[in-house]
């Protein structure tokens, strides 16, 4: 059975930045589209980015447009959130999640249809 894992989170100064990996167990990501959500106090839970299974379709929540960018290695079956220009509104749990989306080239931004989860990763950003 698939297992994600979040790592990479930690504790930084506004202006840094961070690299999340979600690395999958149990099977392989290769088919698999990945979403990266995150939590923050007191807040619903927002969609940050997503990758299509194949690589070719990306999306961004317009808050992090610029500033995190997703990619994938599916022969370490692991996808990366490279975060940069972190800010204190982007302090929260991260998560990422599968889908197996229709076709190679979509993700989903929203969480609805994803239905592997990992247990999360924290991230602090002060000012």
């Amino acid at each position: 059975q698939l297992r994600l894992v979040e790592s990479g989170g930690g504790l930084v100064h506004a202006g840094e930045s961070l690299r999340l990996s979600c690395v999958a167990s149990g099977d392989n990501l290769r088919w698999r589209a990945i979403g990266w959500f995150r939590r923050a106090p007191g807040k619903e839970r927002e969609g940050v980015s997503c990758i299509s299974s194949a690589g070719t379709g990306t999306k961004y929540a317009d808050s992090v447009k610029g500033r995190f960018s997703i990619s994938r290695d599916d022969a370490a079956n692991t996808v990366y959130l490279h975060m940069s220009g972190l800010q204190p509104e982007d302090t929260g749990v991260y998560y990422c999640a599968t889908d197996y989306p229709a076709t190679d080239d979509y993700c989903s931004p929203i969480a609805s249809p994803y239905d592997i989860w990992g247990p999360g990763t924290q991230v602090t950003v002060s000012s």
